[in-house]
């Protein structure tokens, strides 16, 4: 054991603690047919837990971790930390990025012993832990190599080692029994046409991602492949904007029914959508997988990367998740990291605890707006009219056929309230 956080005990349901204590998480809880920890399956996120440095763009690290110190010593004893405050969350996952576990070698072949080290010693931890990987990544954006993008890079040599990272980082998923692998283009996109051939990298970008879904199925990982979608931060025209531009990229290359998404609430909001708008739409075109749960400050505009703390709007991406179906391979990563100013290792804790305890709620009012069924009940009723033969039928007529109909029944359409202050009276019942 390390001594990083010091006597903090595991943390317990105890709704009525003064203390260290999930208030609303009930791990054995049963929620719609299902226990909540396998409704939720939380994940920590390992980049910003235990990597980030509590930096932001005016000024340098606030974070004093014993580990920062890029070297494999360090790498260990962040490993260690690691998983101490899995077990003291009994978090069921974890998910992280090459570049999160280990130290930058001189070259690629050291980048990898150092990465596989550490692999080494997650496996041997997993052994006796109860938390999972729900995902792997390659970080393909923070090195000052992918400034231009990775597999959308001018280079070819710089998209030969992104390959080569994502095939590293794919096997070790894959070894560790990871659910799901997830592809993040933070550089893939462009500042300015002037210097940008945009065909051919978008080119580029389907073929790279055909080639990751190639060799999941050479190796026999049997977990999703996700992308996760971005907008404008850090590049300006994104490639993979929204779920929809994603889906559009899918489709040109056939790979629609290969690729799933990882959904971030910061990166619906940074691209003008909701967050339970973007999970309805990957669930309405198939490609729902999982979700980053996060939060932006509205009024700074930009990717914050907060705790989540508001229940109505965790509520309505929950109520979204369990119309879909509820997660398969995916679940809830806390992809969140502590103000800069939250120094002390028991606000780690505390953020994850108040984040678990936040989704809690949203499922359990998600669930129970489900069962009282007013919210599904009055969008059958706004769409009724489309259950009649005659409605029906004119989705396969002509023009020319519908327009006679119009004339032949002199219809006179007039328009129906949307009702939308009612519903939102509904959901406010529940929040």
């Amino acid at each position: 054991m390390t001594q990083f956080f010091g006597d903090i005990a595991p943390l317990n349901y105890d709704p009525q603690s003064d203390g260290l204590a999930f208030r609303h998480y009930n791990p054995d809880a049963m929620v719609a047919g299902k226990r909540m920890e396998d409704h939720l399956r939380f994940a920590v996120a390992y980049w910003h837990s235990f990597a980030w440095p509590g930096g932001d763009p005016f000024g340098g690290q606030t974070f004093a971790r014993p580990w920062m110190d890029d070297t494999m010593a360090g790498a260990r004893l962040k490993a260690d930390v690691a998983f101490e405050m899995f077990e003291l969350l009994n978090a069921p996952y974890f998910c992280f990025h090459d570049a999160d576990i280990r130290p930058e070698g001189a070259s690629f072949a050291e980048s990898r012993r150092n990465f596989e080290e550490i692999i080494d010693i997650f496996e041997a931890k997993m052994a006796t832990s109860k938390t999972r990987l729900l995902w792997g990544t390659a970080n393909l954006f923070s090195n000052r190599r992918f400034m231009s993008g990775a597999a959308t890079n001018p280079d070819p040599d710089i998209y030969a080692w992104s390959a080569a990272t994502v095939k590293l980082c794919l096997d070790a998923t894959h070894r560790l029994g990871g659910e799901n692998y997830v592809l993040w283009g933070g550089r893939e996109g462009y500042e300015t046409l002037l210097n940008t051939d945009l065909s051919q990298e978008l080119d580029h970008m389907g073929r790279f991602l055909a080639k990751v879904v190639d060799y999941k199925h050479k190796i026999g990982f049997k977990g999703a492949i996700l992308v996760e979608p971005k907008p404008q931060e850090p590049t300006k025209h994104q490639y993979d904007y929204d779920v929809a531009t994603v889906y559009g990229n899918l489709k040109r290359f056939g790979l629609e029914g290969e690729v799933q998404m990882n959904i971030e609430q910061g990166h619906a909001i940074l691209a003008g959508h909701s967050f339970e708008h973007e999970i309805a739409m990957a669930a309405s075109l198939g490609i729902f997988g999982s979700i980053d749960m996060n939060r932006n400050d509205y009024q700074s505009g930009w990717d914050t990367d907060q705790f989540p703390n508001n229940v109505p709007e965790v509520a309505l991406a929950y109520y979204e998740i369990l119309k879909a179906g509820g997660f398969t391979t995916g679940g809830t990563n806390f992809d969140a990291k502590l103000r800069r100013q939250s120094l002390d290792p028991v606000d780690l804790i505390a953020a994850h605890a108040g984040a678990m305890d936040v989704c809690a709620r949203g499922l359990k009012a998600a669930a129970a707006m489900l069962e009282d069924g007013s919210l599904e009940a009055a969008r059958a009723e706004r769409y009724a009219g489309w259950q009649t033969p005659a409605a029906k039928a004119m989705l396969d007529a002509d023009l020319a056929t519908i327009a006679a109909r119009v004339e032949a029944e002199g219809l006179d359409p007039q328009p129906v309230s949307g009702r939308q202050e009612i519903l939102e009276n509904i959901v406010n019942r529940f929040v």
